[in-house]
């Protein structure tokens, strides 16, 4: 029941998932982080078998840092997105990875973008997307309510009116979210959604 959106606003794109790290009908954690920085401007929020996800996610970060270091400029979005659009077709023959990958990224050239990529290596650039069960709500609300040119604060009211809509409607919806943004200043955390908290574990 993975939940995993993002939108591009104006100066900025912006990641949310859900962080349940689930397994059959158990939940072993609430707070898994599904959205990894890439590099100092870019995120990937990814979704699939957790195994995949975390592996292929760690694969393309250490890529693209390897690739920084021997050339000594960064990927730009695009061309980390072609890249790893490209590492999933040739597993594809291979050893395929389940994992959807939306890649958010912010250039000096071309400002914000976001990438839609899912585990049979179909690329496109978008303005907004989402991947897992929580798409079905998420892409009817941004539908409704996305416009181009959307502040920060329109943006997560917008992200928030998901979360609310997939708590709501979706009947094994995940409890906590966290949110990500990609600008002009770098990748970073912007807030968490918490509903449940995890227990602490007590000592021996």
């Amino acid at each position: 029941m993975e939940c995993v959106f993002g939108l591009v606003g104006d100066g900025f794109a912006i990641l949310a998932a859900d962080t349940s790290a689930v397994h059959s009908i158990l939940v072993h954690k609430s707070n898994e982080d599904k959205i990894m920085v890439l590099d100092s401007h870019k995120l990937v929020a990814a979704s699939g078998e957790p195994g995949d996800r975390v592996q292929f996610t760690e694969y393309i970060q250490k890529n693209v840092a390897l690739y920084q270091f021997r050339n000594g400029i960064p990927l730009t979005t695009s061309a980390a997105a072609n890249f790893t659009r490209g590492e999933l077709a040739t597993a594809l023959r291979k050893n395929p990875y389940s994992v959807n990958i939306l890649l958010a990224g912010y250039d000096k050239e071309t400002g914000p973008s976001l990438y839609f990529i899912d585990y049979i290596a179909t690329l496109h650039k978008v303005d907004k997307g989402a991947f897992g069960y929580g798409s079905y709500f998420s892409l009817s609300i941004m539908d409704r309510h996305y416009h181009s040119g959307m502040s920060l604060e329109e943006a997560i009211e917008l992200v928030d009116k998901c979360i609310v809509e997939i708590r709501s409607r979706l009947v094994v919806a995940p409890p906590n979210f966290v949110i990500k943004i990609v600008d002009k200043d770098g990748a970073r955390e912007y807030a968490w959604r918490e509903s449940v908290k995890e227990a602490p574990v007590a000592s021996a």
